[in-house]
C-alpha cells in the first residue's frame, strides 16, 4: 500500500479533524513488512527432509549413487556409509525446504488463515500497548491497524469505548476502509474510517475544555 505525501497530510488532517471533537485518541497504523511463519517453515522442512530421502529409496536411489566404492566396501561399512548417505540427505533436504518456506510466500500460503489472522491481531495488541494506547487518559483509545500483506484490518478499541460502542459499528468502520482498498483508494478508505471512529467517540466521549492530545496524528507505516 503506497501513500503519498499528500495521502499522509490527509490522513494527519483527518486524524486531528475527529479528535477536535472527542476526548478519545485514534492512531493508525499501517504494516508492511510480510510476516514470517517459522513454525509453519519448520514443520514443512521436518515432513520434506523424512519424506524425501524415503521416496527417493523406494524411487530406485542408493547410496551407491554418493559412494563410488559402493559395490567393493564390506557390510559393516556399506551400513555404516548407508546411515552417513541417509542423514545427508535428510539434512540437506531440511535445509533447503526451511529456506525456501520461511523466506518466500510459501509460509504464508501454507499456513491456515486462522492462525494468520491471530498473528496479525497479536501484531496489532502489540502496537496498541507499544504506541501507549491503553494508557490514555480516560481509557478512550482507538487503534485503526492494516496489515497490508494479510489483507487484513483491524480495530482495536481501548475499555472504556469498547464498553459503549457497539461491535457493528467497528465491523462498517473496517467495510469503509477496505472498501477504499479495493477500490484503489487507500487514503480515501482510511480518511472514511478515521471519520466514522471519530463519529462515534465524539458521540460517547466528546471533547472536553482541557483536552490534551496525548498521542501524534500521523500516520504510523512500519
Amino acid at each position: 500500500m503506497l501513500f503519498t505525501d499528500s495521502d499522509r497530510d490527509r490522513i494527519s488532517t483527518a486524524i486531528a479533524g475527529a479528535e477536535a471533537l472527542t476526548a478519545g485518541e485514534i492512531v493508525v497504523i499501517v504494516a508492511s513488512e510480510p510476516q514470517r511463519y517459522p513454525a509453519t517453515a519448520l514443520t514443512v522442512a521436518v515432513i520434506g527432509a523424512l519424506a524425501l530421502p524415503l521416496a527417493a529409496v523406494f524411487g530406485g536411489w542408493s547410496p551407491g549413487d554418493l559412494f563410488p566404492d559402493w559395490d567393493a566396501i564390506d557390510p559393516a561399512t556399506g551400513a555404516l556409509r548407508g546411515f552417513e548417505a541417509y542423514t545427508l540427505v535428510e539434512t540437506i533436504a531440511f535445509v533447503v525446504i526451511l529456506a525456501l518456506v520461511y523466506f518466500t510466500g510459501l509460509g504464508r500460503q501454507l499456513t491456515p488463515q486462522g492462525l494468520r489472522r491471530d498473528r496479525v491481531h497479536r501484531a496489532a495488541m502489540t502496537q496498541f500497548k507499544a504506541r501507549g494506547l491503553d494508557a490514555t487518559t480516560g481509557r478512550t483509545g482507538v487503534l485503526i491497524y492494516v496489515d497490508e500483506p494479510e489483507h487484513i484490518a483491524e480495530i482495536i478499541a481501548d475499555t472504556a469505548v469498547y464498553a459503549k460502542v457497539d461491535s457493528g459499528h467497528w465491523g462498517a468502520t473496517i467495510s469503509a476502509l477496505t472498501d477504499g482498498i479495493k477500490a484503489g483508494s487507500p487514503a480515501d478508505g482510511m480518511v472514511a474510517a478515521i471519520g466514522l471512529a471519530g463519529g462515534v467517540l465524539a458521540v460517547h466521549f466528546p471533547r472536553m475544555e482541557n483536552d490534551i492530545n496525548e498521542l501524534g496524528d500521523h500516520l504510523i507505516e512500519l
